[in-house]
């Protein structure tokens, strides 16, 4: 029978990066535009287990407007239960990145929009 425990810290942490459509809040950090509407701070994280069942949502954290231009978001997301074998993760609607377990227990995650 899988393990119910819930791993401890916020797993799966990491970066989401937005290229294109890029706007500058004035403030340091940035959000999507030009197509990107859905991507800023606060947009919605989704973690799936591999049957594809929610076991945790979550949001975008904080924005930097990198000097290249790019717009990185911190994601970290907490109290995702282990013992699923792997996750995907979806920030709004732009398609699931896949995940292994021991990735998401090292804090293993970085995607772009699809």
């Amino acid at each position: 029978m899988p393990s119910s425990r819930q791993v401890s810290g916020s797993v799966p942490r990491g970066t989401f990066e937005l290229a294109d459509g890029v706007i500058d809040d004035g403030l340091g950090g940035c959000q999507g535009g030009d197509g990107y509407d859905d991507i800023f701070e606060g947009t919605a994280v989704t973690v799936y287990d591999g049957a594809g069942t929610v076991v945790v949502t979550g949001q975008l954290g904080e924005s930097t407007l990198e000097s290249d231009g790019m717009c990185t978001f911190e994601v970290s997301v907490g109290d995702v239960p282990v013992g699923k074998g792997f996750y995907k993760v979806e920030v709004s609607h732009r398609g699931t990145v896949q995940l292994s377990e021991a990735e998401a227990e090292a804090g293993t995650f970085g995607a772009s929009p699809g």
